[in-house]
């Protein structure tokens, strides 16, 4: 029977003198103490490497700093990736590694990465609101940190202010899109887990709003009112565009002339100006918004686009342009540029037209996933009668007319 190592007490450690030669005192199982000439004490892990089978020495730290029963410890642990033949030597290395991976990532950086992704899949108006939103209210205070520092704690504190303003909608925004990042980050493999989960329980909800808007009645002094008011061309055009084509007002601003076919009377929104960015969105163009169009050739025909911004003609209108004629106009809080599709939408359900075909005029995905993947008609001809019919009402309720209808027709 081999002899029984004995096991080493901090008597006989902190009582040991450096000698002129280094010399080793062993406590089983391959921990050893090494003490040198200069009176430094060292732990070292002895064990025969899994795959090589050679011995390694693996420093565990220095005595005092490391006391013996750490050592013991450090010990097991490592002993407990052997019987797993996990090497701990390259196990160390590894998780220093990824340490100092973590370390010189931080939330911002690993933000911006994110956001190279995220960009693709929205418009670039709502790229831009995600990305200023962060440096607004979250990298100021969180933007250094180390990805694997981030707490839940440190980030409800960040946006706690948000809450005493009442401001529970961006709260939620900011929850949802930093949670995506930690998403992202997990599944690249820098974080194992998302610490982030749960952070918007820590906040009231915010109540639900609809965006405001008018009802269908109120269409013929909404027409007056863009037709009377002091505010430039291009915008009123715009107004009056995206009312007939009932886009969103992102995809009304950008609209731009290689877009439209004049022949087939129809204007493709590109795949990349949607928000689904799921499929292009065709919109037949029927005689009103010809006629705009016509006007349109005088004021920008020259251009890229339909309705240029007067601050850069290169560029397109901003997006919040209509908005705040809108509220020029005096409709600040009763209708917002998003609204004019709900009357569109309100008016021709409350007609008996289709509901297939109204959602597809609005270019509404719906909320069925599986029947969304099959169903990839935009059902445009038979569209066109709907598009016409909408146009020749807001034609007549621009001429308040009091016999103004918009009544379905049969479509065969």
């Amino acid at each position: 029977m081999g002899r029984k190592t004995a096991l080493l007490t901090n008597t006989q450690i902190h009582g040991s003198k450096p000698g002129e030669k280094e010399y080793t005192l062993a406590d089983g199982l391959g921990l050893l103490l090494r003490i040198k000439p200069t009176g430094r004490k060292t732990w070292l892990f002895n064990y025969q490497r899994p795959h090589s089978k050679r011995r390694n020495n693996l420093t565990l730290g220095h005595y005092p700093e490391v006391s013996l029963k750490q050592a013991r410890d450090y010990r097991a642990e490592l002993r407990a990736l052997l019987a797993i033949d996990i090497d701990p030597q390259e196990h160390r290395e590894k998780t220093q590694a990824a340490a100092r991976v973590a370390l010189e990532q931080t939330f911002e950086q690993i933000a911006a990465l994110w956001f190279e992704v995220k960009r693709t899949a929205v418009t670039e108006d709502y790229a831009n609101d995600i990305w200023r939103s962060l440096k607004l209210h979250i990298f100021p205070s969180l933007g250094k940190l180390p990805i694997d520092r981030l707490r839940a704690p440190a980030v409800i504190s960040a946006i706690r202010y948000l809450e005493k303003n009442g401001r529970l909608e961006t709260i939620k925004r900011l929850c949802q899109r930093i949670n995506e990042i930690m998403v992202y980050v997990k599944n690249t493999g820098i974080i194992e887990s998302n610490p982030l989960s749960g952070i918007s329980a820590a906040f009231p909800k915010p109540p639900k709003r609809h965006l405001p808007a008018l009802s269908p009645a109120d269409a013929p002094a909404l027409l007056s009112s863009i037709e009377c008011a002091k505010i430039d061309e291009i915008t009123r055009h715009c107004l009056l565009w995206q009312l007939h084509t009932m886009v969103r007002p992102s995809e009304a601003t950008g609209a731009r002339w290689d877009e439209i076919d004049s022949i087939n009377r129809t204007w493709t929104i590109p795949l990349d100006r949607t928000k689904t960015k799921r499929k292009s969105h065709r919109v037949p163009l029927t005689n009103q918004t010809v006629s705009l169009l016509d006007d349109l050739k005088v004021l920008s025909g020259h251009r890229e686009h339909l309705f240029p911004s007067a601050r850069n003609p290169s560029k397109s209108l901003n997006p919040q342009s209509p908005n705040m004629a809108l509220k020029r106009m005096g409709y600040s809080g009763r209708l917002v540029a998003h609204g004019f599709r709900t009357i569109a939408s309100t008016a021709l359900n409350e007609a008996g037209w289709e509901p297939d075909l109204i959602e597809a005029a609005v270019s509404h995905s719906g909320k069925d996933e599986v029947r969304n993947a099959y169903n990839q008609s935009d059902f445009l001809e038979r569209r066109r009668p709907l598009m016409c019919a909408w146009s020749d009402y807001l034609a007549q309720c621009a001429c308040q007319s009091e016999s103004a209808t918009l009544e379905a027709v049969a479509i065969t």
